[in-house]
């Protein structure tokens, strides 16, 4: 046995052992479930990556992997962009957008990238009028992101992420500067990679905003003092949801021009319980894909199940290609969601 298995075998050995004893004996522990803001960060992006469970951070080779693994981002040879929009659950909108270009010289590659999901304006209900007062409001929250990556040597790469991340609901509006961090590494042993990524490490939201401004009178009781005196209401902080995540994925290579991909992806959530994600593709001739997965296996009071997808690439000149990506996901009593990707390489 080489050293590169060797060294495979071992980070392996000790990262499902950690995660299997998690799994096994913290299952009655307190999954945190709802304690975390910006939840938007937690919805996967890409067709590809959706129809196959989710199980990405390894395979991470196009746009998308600014989301999953910015490590990938240095594996992409030509620039490229990548368009998203899907319909959520209870009519939300959900779009991602980014681009990216290698620099060329080994120097690595960059990205950028805009994640937005938004909600139909709303009437403004209250106590008086619970029928509407006349107004509407909107919610909105968004995510600016600028990526690097780089080869370190010929199997090992490292990216990262910088987000800017904002939340707003009628007046009220948080932000807060977050990074993510992910390494990619051919093992050696053919068709074999691996995988890790810590996503959305940064301080927290903490809500403010004119709505929250009121009118206080400190003594209530004497007459004669100032009745109008402005206070603010202070909001709570809550932390974003930090993840870490580690995955396996192996290639099998035909001679017939077909190829098969199979990935796992362990989770490690501050706000749930672990989970994994499993995936598999067919590519067939380099232009048809079919894609099949399951996600949040083995995660406490999940919604997320089944998952399929197909995709088709097509050369249009020169090293120029369109991707068109389908994925298909059983969200359990929510219902099911589709989305459409929109891939280009330049």
């Amino acid at each position: 046995m080489n050293k590169n298995i060797r060294i495979t075998v071992l980070l392996i050995t000790i990262l499902t052992t950690g995660f299997l004893g998690n799994l096994v004996y913290g299952g009655d522990r307190l999954t945190n479930a709802g304690t975390t803001s910006a939840s938007f960060l937690e919805v996967g992006i890409g067709a590809r990556s959706m129809g196959m469970g989710g199980a990405y951070v390894a395979v991470a080779e196009d746009a998308s992997a600014l989301y999953w693994n910015p490590a990938g981002l240095s594996r992409i040879q030509n620039a490229s962009g990548v368009f998203e929009q899907v319909d959520w659950i209870t009519d939300v909108s959900f779009n991602f957008l980014a681009a990216t270009v290698p620099l060329g010289n080994n120097a690595g590659s960059v990205g950028i990238f805009v994640n937005a999901m938004t909600v139909p304006n709303q009437l403004v209900r209250t106590v008086q009028y619970p029928g509407g007062s006349g107004e509407e409001y909107s919610a909105a929250s968004v995510v600016l992101g600028l990526s690097f990556a780089r080869n370190l040597t010929d199997r090992f790469s490292i990216g990262a992420n910088a987000k800017y991340i904002s939340e707003r609901i009628w007046h009220e509006q948080a932000s807060s500067l977050a990074f993510d961090i992910g390494t990619l590494y051919d093992t050696g042993v053919k068709g074999l990679r691996i995988g890790a990524c810590i996503s959305n490490f940064g301080p927290g939201l903490e809500l403010n905003g004119s709505d929250l401004l009121i009118f206080h009178d400190t003594d209530p009781i004497h007459l004669g003092n100032n009745d109008k005196i402005i206070g603010q209401l202070k909001t709570d902080e809550w932390p974003l949801p930090l993840n870490m995540q580690f995955g396996l994925a192996y290639t099998i290579n035909s001679d017939g021009g077909l190829q098969l991909t199979l990935a796992a992806d362990a989770l490690h959530p501050i706000n749930a319980s672990e989970s994994i994600n499993l995936g598999t593709e067919l590519k067939l001739f380099k232009m048809l894909f079919l894609r099949a997965g399951y996600k949040s296996l083995f995660q406490t009071d999940s919604e997320a199940g089944l998952t399929m997808g197909a995709g088709l690439n097509y050369r249009l000149f020169g090293s120029s290609n369109i991707r068109i990506d389908y994925a298909y996901a059983d969200m359990g009593r929510l219902g099911s969601i589709s989305r459409y990707t929109l891939g280009l390489t330049f």
